[in-house]
């Protein structure tokens, strides 16, 4: 009789421990944008559970096609998961989809009650530790290009103000700006960004914006419909 009783108790044990180190691990992200003339390259890995866990989204090519139509978009997805996730997806940015876009958000808005508070309060947990950006370009003009560089550097402080709002950056970032020199214009671009958000305010998280949801009469009914049209 021990026995029996001990089994069940010991699996619980097991469970409860597995689960607390699932809440003590935390989601690491890296970030990768990358352009060098006309060639352009994002990639974005989630880790998670330790690794065991693994998602990469890549962009290999971004084709500006014209105004009316917009940019042609290829969406790389693998990963290691309780589901393996491998497939490729072509979209199209134009007006249509930018309309589509803000429509989803407004529709997401009006279904859940603070989530803008709820977004900046998630934001604020998540630690950016590292953080790099580097830019090489010409103008065509060297006298251009040297008054250019100071534009751009108080460009990139800008954005980098901007974002430490809502992150918490736990280094410095490293932003470097050169001007090439040539007689005609260039442009190469990489910035790097990885961080992480404990798995356990995750998880707080993704209660607490169902909760905000279920106040807002058929907030879930919207936001079902909303996850459906990003699957299809």
């Amino acid at each position: 009789m021990t026995l029996w009783l001990g089994i069940p108790l010991i699996l619980l044990l097991l469970v409860i421990l597995l689960l607390l180190l699932v809440l003590a691990s935390s989601i690491h992200f890296h970030f990768r944008l990358c352009r060098l003339g006309k060639d352009d390259r994002i990639e974005f890995d989630i880790k998670a559970v330790f690794g065991l866990v693994k998602f990469h989204y890549e962009v290999p090519a971004l084709v500006f096609e014209s105004l009316e139509q917009g940019i042609k978009v290829k969406v790389e997805k693998s990963g290691i998961a309780p589901v393996k996730l491998d497939s490729d997806k072509e979209g199209q940015v134009d007006k249509e989809s930018v309309t589509e876009w803000l429509k989803n958000i407004r529709t997401a808005l009006q279904a859940t009650r603070g989530l803008k508070k709820w977004l900046k309060d998630t934001l604020s947990h998540v630690k950016i530790t590292k953080l790099d950006w580097s830019t090489d370009f010409s103008l065509g003009d060297a006298a251009a290009t040297a008054t250019a560089v100071g534009a751009l550097w108080g460009l990139k402080w800008t954005m980098i103000g901007w974002v430490s709002r809502f992150v918490r950056l736990l280094h410095n970032p490293r932003m470097f700006v050169a001007p090439v020199f040539r007689d005609e214009p260039s442009f190469a671009t990489e910035a790097v960004c990885t961080g992480k958000l404990s798995a356990g305010y995750a998880m707080y998280a993704g209660l607490l914006l169902l909760r905000r949801v279920s106040k807002v009469e058929g907030g879930l009914g919207r936001w079902k419909k909303l996850l459906s049209r990003e699957r299809s």
